[in-house]
């Protein structure tokens, strides 16, 4: 059986949509940073043609070790706006940073990625492949909801998670490059935009 992250760790990938609190282990990630508006930056374009191209580099060189589903695509979002807290609407989405990611298994190491980088290299000339890095990442004490709908819709149960925050005795913690995160559980080409699945999450510290 192949292993999915979405069904051995759903409290991570499967929320209710109710907000909960949870404290998020150090996982490995193919990360590409960047800015634009991911609907029309090629930027954008190019970092998911990166983390997927990789990622399937990975799984494909690497049966023998594990049969896993690739995770779902995540992504940190930010603007250089000291108000903004996470999830608020950005009517100029050129404005956002990102960071996007796609979760590794365990076994892949520095070294499995360096030769994954050369071979999808060979197989994609032009590819910059410098642009990706793998990183660990320990998000620590978060609460997090399930959105379903449209990502224009996500400041609606982005407010409900910050009442929960407050009302639960936590405040909103971005500091120190903790940010707001979104999990896209639903494939858009796939699902009607009402039908979407988005996990939310937003660090927390105790108020």
């Amino acid at each position: 059986m192949k292993l999915d992250f979405k069904k051995t760790q759903k409290d991570l990938y499967l929320p209710p949509i109710t907000p909960v609190v949870i404290d998020v282990p150090t996982m490995s990630f193919i990360t590409v940073s960047g800015q634009g508006d991911p609907n029309t930056s090629d930027e954008y374009a190019t970092a998911l043609q990166l983390l997927y191209g990789l990622s399937y580099t990975i799984k494909m060189s690497h049966k023998e070790v594990l049969e896993y589903v690739v995770p779902p695509l995540e992504g940190f979002w930010s603007v250089d706006d000291d108000s903004y807290r996470g999830g608020e609407a950005i009517p100029d989405k050129s404005k956002f940073f990102w960071k996007m990611m796609l979760r590794q298994p365990e076994f892949v190491t520095p070294a499995i990625f360096e030769v994954a980088k050369e071979s999808l290299e060979r197989k994609k000339p032009g590819i910059d492949t410098s642009r990706a890095m793998l990183e660990e990442i320990t998000e620590g004490l978060c609460a997090q909801v399930m959105h379903i709908g449209p990502y224009d819709d996500e400041p609606r149960t982005t407010s409900a998670l910050h009442a929960f925050i407050l009302k639960s005795g936590y405040l909103p913690d971005f500091e120190d490059g903790r940010e707001h995160h979104e999990i896209y559980i639903s494939d858009p080409r796939k699902k009607a935009p009402d039908k979407l699945k988005t996990v939310l999450r937003h660090p927390i510290k105790k108020a």
